[in-house]
């Protein structure tokens, strides 16, 4: 069952672009313009626009463009309909559902029911003489109480390959429904399936709306993976959830603590520090970010001391800074984690080492500071440049003035002598990034590296035309009425792209049930094409938009430049097989 038009106009009208891009992007106003950092690449200048007259945003660095429909396709990583779905239930409105729709939510929905009963079945095991192993582990070896254990509702996993399978199946679920839910898996060699968390304690994982999503287990004994976490279900994406983040919403609208693993996370609840989560045995990923920008101004890294959890750091800083999120982290001497922090020190201690958390850049001078033997010269040149290399790469003239003042004394130089020498590797950094956007923009004019339209290089005089087309239908959709009334219609046959022929073939259909107006059209298109390839159709439309002479007449035009153009391509080919033959011939002779 399609949208109606109708619908998906209504959404797309109460749910303002500025508005809804703004819970994602900083913006800022540019004339009649917005403009911010792209949440879909690194950059440091804002080269993310929001054109709030036609509706539309596009990102001049990495090309993602489209309207607020297809913005949220890539924020939200949804397709059409579920983007639709997103931004209706953001405005109250109630979109009915197709047959498959609603047999996914049905998947949905049977998945959420078998996990609250394995969260009751695992809980229930804890409490039982089969759960002691696990039962001593939380309380004895963790510290943890029953009422720690109770609101968090850990369980136990038995040392058994059927117990909960057993229980499902006589509750009416499927061998490949207990699958589908990571609850289950199925051996290669019988067939037949077996419990897929066994003689583990387990952690559930709620969705911020109460339910459980998910489970982790870590294991009782020497086996491995000594964390087991259920994989993405129709009702869990590993990389749209945080661990305890039902609980920590309602505390974390001025910081958010960050931790790597389960306990960490319930260790700090424990000791009242209920803005605490965690990620599901993954790294952090953009999806992980821009849910916490929503929920926080700002992110306290607590990462495990060691070398992995520095380098995890290392990411969820540029992550964080990407989407607009202040995050700071936290160094934790004598402890590798905040769980065994708080048990040898305190919560007090750990409250001084939050209100102590460090920016990125005294996090990482601070490492550039311990990694050299001053005493040696060399050494301590390593760690100016390197320093210096660190300062340059701050965006803000304030800031690396302050960071130079800072860091000179520690050093050894005179703040005159660091700047200097950070204005010089500002310089030739500003140098080399000139001449690659140069080459960039002279290769993609040229059509090379064009992964949304690769047939771009073949013929870009032929490519340039069709695009120069297709944008003008898309904003002047009367024109088509126009053209063929002299028998000349527009087809979709005569582009010369892949993409070209995909959009225009959209353009036609979407046009055959009477829609009319340009921003009716760009609406619609969205439910046809990918995103990468709605940013194409938002690209084309901006540089038409640009132009003053987008007449009828430059749509006649282009048509005919684009069928001299493919003609001239087809008569190359053409030569090419002629003169194969030709050799070959002479060959045979």
């Amino acid at each position: 069952m399609a949208i109606e038009q109708a619908a998906i106009e209504e959404i797309k009208f109460r749910n303002n672009i500025e508005d809804v891009i703004s819970q994602y992007v900083t913006l800022k106003r540019a004339g009649s313009n917005l403009v911010g950092l792209c949440p879909f690449h690194s950059e440091k200048s804002p080269s993310f626009t929001v054109f709030s007259n036609e509706g539309n945003f596009y990102c001049f660095g990495c090309g993602a463009g489209g309207d607020v429909i297809t913005f949220i396709r890539r924020a939200e990583n949804l397709d059409y309909r579920s983007a639709l779905e997103f931004l209706a239930k953001r405005v109250g409105i109630t979109i009915a559902q197709n047959d498959n729709d609603k047999q996914e939510a049905r998947r949905r929905e049977r998945v959420l029911e078998m996990n609250k009963l394995a969260a009751r079945f695992f809980h229930e095991k804890l409490m039982s003489p089969e759960g002691r192993s696990g039962y001593e582990y939380l309380t004895k070896s963790r510290g943890l109480s029953l009422s720690h254990i109770r609101h968090f509702g850990l369980g136990f996993a038995p040392n058994s390959f059927g117990a909960l399978t057993d229980l499902l199946r006589s509750k009416g679920y499927a061998d490949h429904e207990m699958a589908s839910a990571f609850l289950c898996g199925v051996s290669q060699k019988t067939g037949r399936p077996y419990d897929y968390f066994r003689n583990r304690v387990i952690f559930p994982i709620l969705g911020v709306s109460g339910d459980v999503v998910a489970f982790g287990g870590r294991v009782m004994d020497d086996s491995k993976p000594k964390y087991l976490n259920s994989s993405d279900t129709p009702a869990f994406k590993k990389s749209r959830n945080l661990f305890a983040m039902n609980f920590a919403k309602n505390y974390c609208a001025e910081q958010i603590i960050l931790c790597e693993g389960y306990m960490d996370v319930i260790a700090l609840h424990c000791a009242g520090f209920t803005n605490a989560v965690a990620t599901l045995g993954t790294a952090i990923t953009p999806e992980h970010a821009r849910m916490l920008k929503r929920y926080t101004k700002k992110v306290i890294i607590s990462y495990d001391s060691d070398g992995a959890g520095q380098n995890a750091a290392d990411k969820a800083f540029k992550l964080l800074g990407e989407v607009g999120v202040e995050t700071k982290i936290l160094r934790m001497n004598g402890a590798k984690d905040p769980d065994e922090y708080i048990k040898k020190f305190g919560s007090e201690s750990f409250r001084k080492l939050i209100e102590g958390s460090e920016t990125e850049f005294e996090y990482k001078f601070g490492k550039i500071l311990s990694k050299y033997d001053f005493g040696i010269t060399s050494e301590k040149i390593k760690a100016l440049d390197e320093s210096e290399k660190l300062i340059a790469q701050v965006m803000s003239a304030a800031e690396r003035e302050i960071y130079i003042h800072a860091a000179a004394p520690k050093l050894g130089i005179t703040p005159d002598v660091m700047k200097r020498d950070v204005d010089r590797f500002i310089s030739r950094r500003d140098k080399i990034a000139a001449a690659e956007a140069s080459k960039k923009i002279m290769l993609e004019s040229e059509g090379y590296g064009d992964r949304t339209n690769p047939d771009y290089i073949k013929n870009p005089k032929a490519a340039a035309a069709e695009e120069a087309i297709l944008a003008l239908v898309i904003l002047h959709p009367e024109y088509l009425r126009e053209i063929s009334k002299n028998g000349n219609p527009l087809t979709a046959g005569e582009m010369f792209t892949s993409l070209g022929k995909k959009i225009c073939s959209a353009i036609l259909s979407i046009l055959e049930d009477g829609e009319e107006s340009c921003s009716e059209l760009e609406g619609k298109l969205g439910e046809y094409l990918e995103v990468d390839e709605m940013a194409r159709v938002t690209k084309m439309c901006i540089a038409r938009r640009s132009l003053t002479n987008n007449t009828l007449e430059v749509l006649r035009e282009c048509r005919k430049t684009l069928a001299s153009a493919k003609l001239k391509s087809e008569l190359d080919i053409q030569d090419i097989i002629n003169l194969k033959r030709k050799k070959s011939d002479k060959e045979s002779n």
